[in-house]
C-alpha cells in the first residue's frame, strides 16, 4: 500500500525536527569532520570549523559532536565536484562501472546527454539511462537531447522531434535541453530546432550550446533563442565574445578535446563565476590513468589558477547553473558531498562522502546496489543490429569516390581528390559505413588517406552520431569479415587480419557500452589499439575514436555516411 500523503508529511516532518536539532546542537549529528579546514565557495577563503551533516544534509559548520566523528586535522574538505556536460556512454562502461570510475575522484554529481544511445534507441534509450543511473551514488542528472539524428543525412535508429521528448520533462532528473548542435538551423528559424527551444522554455528549462566559433549577429540569433551556455570553446577570443553576450561556459577538458590550456585566463576574478569544468567525453584510459574534474582542478592550479577558484568552479557555478540549489557548497542545508584532499599541490584525494556517507576511502570505492532496469529495455538494449550478414562484393564499387584526408592531430578533413582502387603503398584505404539499425542494406563507400593501415580491417560500432558500423580496410574481404563479427559480438570494436580477428572489444549494450568491469574494457580496448598500430594504423592516432568521428557529417571538409562520401562545406556528395 502506497503511503498516505498526511504519511509523507509526517515523515518529512520528523525529518525536518532531527535536522533542526542537529544544527542546534540538541542532538548529535549523524556525521561531524572534526577540525575541518574547508573551502567555503561563497566567502572565497578557507575556513576552519567542525562540520556536522545529518540526514544526509550539512546541518552547521562550528563546534559539534556526532555518532561519527573523523578528524580532518592537516586535511582540505572541498564540496563534491560537479561534471557539468558528459556522455556517460563514451566511457565505453555501463553507468554503474562509469560511477565506480568516477567517485574515488571526487566527482558526486554529473549532467549527462544520453544522445548517444537515443540515436540508437530512441526513447527507449533515454529511458533505458535514467533508470540505469537511478539510486547511484553519483547524482546522475539529465538533459535532453536536442539532435537525434545529427543531420537528417544521418540514418540513425530513430527521429527525436519536441513531442517525443517534451514528456521526461516532468522527471525529477531532467534539468533541460541538451546542446543544441544545430545552430544554423536555429539562426535560420527552421521549425524543428526552434520548436524543441520553445519546448524546453514552456517547461521553464535550461538550454545548453554548442557553436564553435559562432560570431557577430549569428551568434546574437544563435543566444537570443535561449541558449544559456556553450561547452565549444577552444579559443580565448571566442569564449569573451560570449561571455559577454551573457552565455556560461562550461570549460572542456575531456578526451577527444582539452580547451583548458586556451581558456585558463578566464579563471579570474573578472570571468570565473560563469565558468564551470565539464569533460564532454571521456575514454577508460583517461578515467583510469588521469581522472575526471579533479584532473582539471589540479591542472588549473598547476596553471597558476587560484586554488579557490579552482574549485569553485568545479562544483558551486555548474550547480547554480543547472538550479541544483543543495549542492556545491559547504554550508547549512547543502547535501554532506565532501571531498578530503591532503593539499591543493599535490590534490590527492583521501576520502570522498556523499550525503554524509564515506564512500570512498584511500581509492576503495564501498559497494552499492545495481540498479533495476525493466527486463524489456535490457533486451532492447542488447538487440540493436538489424542488418545482414555481408560479402566481400558488398563493399566492391569501380566508380571513383572521394578519398577523405586526415589531418593529423585534428578530427577535421580535407579533400585529398578521387580513387576507384584501394592502394596500401600510398595510404589509400577503402572506408564505409553500413546501416545497421533498420536492415536498409545500405553502405556508403569511399575512400580514407592518412589512416596508415597495412593490412587486414578496423570496425566500429562506435560512428558519432548515429552509430551505424564504420569499417576501413586494405580489402574488401577483410572489411565484410570485421563488420560480421562486430554484428556477432551485438557491437564492439574489431581489428581482423588473416582470416580472424586480431582484438576485439564486445560492445553489448546498444552496440556503444559494455556490460564488463571498466578495468576489463581498458585492457581490451589498449590490447586492441595496439594490434591496430602492429597492423600499421599510425602512431599518433586513436585508432577508434578518430575511424568513429569519420562518420559525423557536421565536421569539415569530407565524411563518409550510409550514402557515400559527403562534402560538408557545399553539403553535398562527391
Amino acid at each position: 500500500m502506497s503511503e498516505s500523503y498526511a504519511g509523507k508529511i509526517n515523515r518529512k516532518l520528523l525529518k525536518k525536527r532531527r535536522i533542526i536539532n542537529a544544527a542546534a546542537g540538541r542532538e548529535p549529528a549523524d556525521l561531524v569532520l572534526k577540525n575541518a579546514t574547508y573551502v567555503n565557495v561563497f566567502a572565497n577563503q578557507l575556513c576552519t570549523a567542525d562540520i556536522a551533516v545529518a540526514e544526509g544534509l550539512i546541518v552547521g559548520m562550528g563546534t559539534y559532536s556526532g555518532t561519527v566523528e573523523a578528524d580532518m586535522t592537516g586535511k582540505i574538505v572541498l564540496p563534491g565536484f560537479l561534471d557539468a556536460h558528459i556522455h556517460l556512454e563514451s566511457s565505453l562502461v555501463s553507468p554503474r562501472e562509469f560511477v565506480k570510475a568516477v567517485l574515488p575522484h571526487g566527482t558526486t554529481t554529473v549532467i549527462t546527454d544520453p544522445h548517444e544511445i537515443a540515436n540508437v534507441m530512441g526513447t527507449d534509450g533515454i529511458e533505458y539511462m535514467l533508470q540505469a543511473t537511478e539510486d547511484l551514488p553519483v547524482d546522475v542528472r539529465f538533459m535532453l537531447p536536442s539532435c537525434v539524428p545529427a543531420t537528417p543525412l544521418d540514418e540513425s535508429g530513430a527521429v527525436l522531434d519536441y513531442r517525443a521528448i517534451d514528456s521526461f520533462y516532468d522527471h525529477p532528473r531532467v534539468q533541460g535541453l541538451a546542446e543544441m548542435m544545430n545552430f544554423v538551423g536555429i539562426i535560420a528559424g527552421d521549425d524543428q530546432p526552434v520548436e524543441k527551444i520553445v519546448a524546453a522554455q514552456a517547461h521553464h528549462k535550461k538550454i545548453d550550446g554548442h557553436a564553435p566559433d559562432l560570431v557577430g549577429n549569428d551568434l546574437n540569433a544563435y543566444i537570443a533563442a535561449g541558449v544559456y551556455s556553450d561547452h565549444e570553446c577552444h579559443d580565448l577570443n571566442d569564449a569573451i565574445a560570449k561571455l559577454e553576450r551573457g552565455q556560461f561556459i562550461m570549460i572542456r577538458e575531456g578526451t577527444a578535446a582539452r580547451n583548458l590550456e586556451a581558456l585558463a585566463p578566464l579563471l579570474c576574478d573578472k570571468y570565473s563565476e560563469r565558468c564551470m569544468f565539464c569533460t564532454d567525453d571521456k575514454h577508460p584510459n583517461d578515467l583510469l590513468e588521469k581522472g575526471h574534474i579533479d584532473y582539471i582542478v589540479k591542472k588549473a592550479i598547476g596553471l597558476g589558477v587560484d586554488p579557490i577558484i579552482a574549485v569553485k568552479v568545479a562544483c558551486h557555478n555548474a550547480a547554480r547553473y543547472f538550479l541544483l540549489n543543495n549542492r556545491g557548497a559547504i554550508a547549512p542545508g547543502y547535501l554532506g558531498d565532501f571531498v578530503i584532499i591532503d593539499n591543493f599541490q599535490d590534490f590527492n584525494i583521501e576520502k570522498v562522502y556523499k550525503k554524509g556517507e564515506l564512500m570512498v576511502e584511500n581509492g576503495v570505492v564501498k559497494d552499492f546496489p545495481e540498479p533495476e532496469i525493466e527486463q524489456y529495455l535490457t533486451d532492447r538494449a542488447h538487440s540493436t543490429f538489424h542488418v545482414g550478414t555481408l560479402t566481400t562484393e558488398d563493399f566492391i564499387d569501380h566508380r571513383p569516390r572521394g578519398i577523405i584526408g586526415m589531418v593529423n592531430g585534428e578530427i577535421t578533413t580535407v579533400d585529398a581528390g578521387y580513387s576507384d582502387r584501394i592502394d596500401v603503398e600510398y595510404d589509400v584505404l577503402k572506408i564505409a559505413v553500413v546501416e545497421r539499425h533498420k536492415n536498409t542494406h545500405h553502405i556508403g563507400i569511399g575512400f580514407l588517406q592518412g589512416y596508415g593501415l597495412k593490412s587486414g580491417a578496423v570496425a566500429t560500432s562506435i560512428s558519432h552520431d548515429s552509430h551505424n558500423i564504420i569499417v576501413v580496410g586494405t580489402n574488401e574481404a577483410d572489411m565484410a569479415a570485421a563488420v560480421n563479427r562486430v554484428v556477432e559480438l551485438n557491437g564492439g570494436i574489431v581489428v581482423w587480419d588473416g582470416g580472424e580477428p586480431k582484438a576485439e572489444v564486445p560492445l553489448a549494450i546498444a552496440g556503444i557500452m559494455s556490460d564488463e568491469p571498466l578495468v576489463t574494457v581498458n585492457e581490451k580496448l589498449e590490447r586492441a589499439k595496439e594490434q591496430a598500430h602492429a597492423l600499421g594504423v599510425s602512431q599518433g592516432i586513436d585508432p577508434f575514436m578518430t575511424l568513429s568521428f569519420m562518420a559525423l557529417p557536421v565536421i569539415p571538409s569530407l565524411r563518409i555516411t550510409t550514402r557515400g562520401v559527403f562534402d560538408v562545406n557545399s553539403q553535398s556528395y562527391v
